[in-house]
């Protein structure tokens, strides 16, 4: 496997204008609604700016949420090329053993294209109705919900038409996608190590749950950047690219706040249309941007729930700083150096009780209400002085995750759920604590109350895979 790091050059030996680049962190870090977790820009082939915010790191590997989708995308891709799968095959062909079931026609009717695409028929998200029908067997749960329309004629973004793609890839090939892309894909890019989800054990789940740093996601954008080529060599067809990549399917609603929406522009196979490029994209600010008329690549990793704004930020910032020629005796060490810094800020709290800390040492804090609504696995927080300063443990039933608060900044514990923790007493009847979860975008905020001995927590953005907290990191690492 290449291990060969991506080729680095100054913004302006690139023709990138280092003060719209400046002008782009300024606003995201300003943006009370953002959380920037990292960012990578790729012009003519070269990293031109990276950067992570502390305690976020490089080699970290982040949930990619539905980034996944378009590396499903990918396996389909290949498994065409090699002859595996056909676009205008039936769905319902690769699953004989559901034959019998199977007999709306419209479901009967569904083309691996369509599910490629998000147009099974379906008007409205079917994965609970799905998984209610067969929680086995996801695929025959979805194929016995009958199509509102005929397929390929409407769009609905749709787990289970991702999840039945995914499965069909792994059935006419053998594997799980991730063994499956190892050589195809991840080794010959230079992408070490990641991670999916599986459901069931031995298949990936398809629609989410992949986990791979935001270096993984660059060089998959540059791949298909340069249409299926890497240092020389086909990977994928030149037809697959552009066909991933074109819309197949409107995703309009014909109104003016459409024409700005960014998720109006249609919709490809695993890929979305943008209002420039096209991209890969995950729930809260996981982003593989792809600008061919720019030559460039954007990825990023963040927690939001403003991901349109998040979108229009690098529309108004970045695009405009693309220029058409190198940009001689550009001054881009200030950028340098301001990306080495980048940070989160901690919570602004004091690293001890105002009063005798003996008033909290030991305490043990129940549910606010008698239950969480925000976070409802959570059954229990004490609060423990030791030598090496106080602890916070969180209980889901008979489990713990002990917490440590540092003096400042973020306590970082690499497992064996990698957390990074900030926090203290915001008064002295109040301990306010910060948990990142570092393999996901999500941050939960728990807070303490002395007079009742209760606690909230809340989740600044929701994990929508649910499950206790020890879930929230990359699975079990897989070959």
């Amino acid at each position: 496997m290449s291990t060969r790091p991506l080729p680095v050059s100054t913004p302006g030996e690139q023709g990138v204008d280092a003060s719209g680049l400046h002008s782009f962190l300024d606003a995201v870090e300003a943006a009370p609604d953002i959380e920037p977790h990292s960012l990578m820009i790729l012009r003519h082939g070269h990293v031109v700016a990276s950067g992570w915010w502390a305690p976020y790191t490089p080699e970290r590997l982040q949930l990619l949420y539905s980034l996944s989708k378009s590396f499903t995308s990918t396996a389909a891709g290949f498994a065409a090329a090699e002859g595996l799968l056909r676009l205008d095959d039936p769905v319902i062909s690769y699953f004989p053993e559901f034959e019998a079931d199977i007999t709306d026609p419209r479901s009967r009717a569904m083309l691996v294209r369509h599910v490629a695409s998000m147009a099974s028929g379906h008007l409205t998200e079917t994965y609970t109705e799905a998984f209610r029908l067969d929680k086995k067997e996801t695929v025959r749960g979805f194929l016995l919900i009958p199509p509102d329309r005929d397929p390929g004629t409407v769009f609905a973004y749709n787990q289970p038409a991702t999840y039945t793609l995914g499965a069909i890839v792994q059935r006419v090939t053998g594997q799980s996608m991730t063994a499956y892309l190892r050589p195809r894909l991840l080794d010959p890019l230079g992408i070490g190590e990641v991670a999916w989800t599986q459901h069931p054990a031995g298949g990936d789940l398809g629609f989410s749950g992949l986990h791979a740093t935001t270096d993984a996601i660059a060089r998959f954008g540059q791949l298909y950047l340069q249409d299926g080529v890497w240092e020389g060599r086909r990977l994928l067809p030149s037809s697959w690219i552009a066909e991933a990549t074109r819309a197949h399917i409107s995703t309009a609603d014909g109104t003016a706040e459409g024409a700005l929406s960014d998720w109006q522009q249609g919709y490809g196979f695993q890929f979305w249309r943008s209002r420039h490029g096209y991209r890969g994209d995950g729930a809260y600010g996981q982003f593989c941007l792809v600008l061919p008329e720019y030559d460039a690549v954007i990825a990023t990793t963040a927690a939001t729930e403003q991901m349109q704004d998040l979108l229009n930020l690098v529309w108004r910032h970045l695009l405009p700083a693309f220029g058409t020629t190198p940009l001689v005796g550009a001054e881009d060490g200030g950028l340098r150096r301001r990306l080495a810094r980048l940070a989160l800020a901690p919570v602004e709290a004091k690293p001890e009780p105002p009063a005798s800390g003996n008033t909290w040492a030991g305490v043990e804090f129940v549910p606010q209400g008698g239950a969480c609504a925000d976070q409802r696995t959570l059954t229990g927080v004490a609060v423990a002085a030791g030598e090496q300063g106080w602890r916070v443990s969180l209980t889901e039933g008979d489990r713990r995750l002990d917490l440590r608060l540092g003096a400042t900044g973020w306590s970082v514990d690499p497992g064996p759920v990698p957390t990074a923790v900030s926090g203290g007493w915001t008064d002295q009847e109040t301990l306010r604590v910060d948990v990142l979860f570092l393999e996901t975008p999500h941050r939960m905020t728990v807070t303490c109350s002395l007079p009742d001995r209760t606690f909230t927590a809340r989740w600044h953005t929701n994990p929508l895979h649910g499950g206790p907290l020890r879930s929230l990191r990359a699975p079990s690492r897989l070959p």
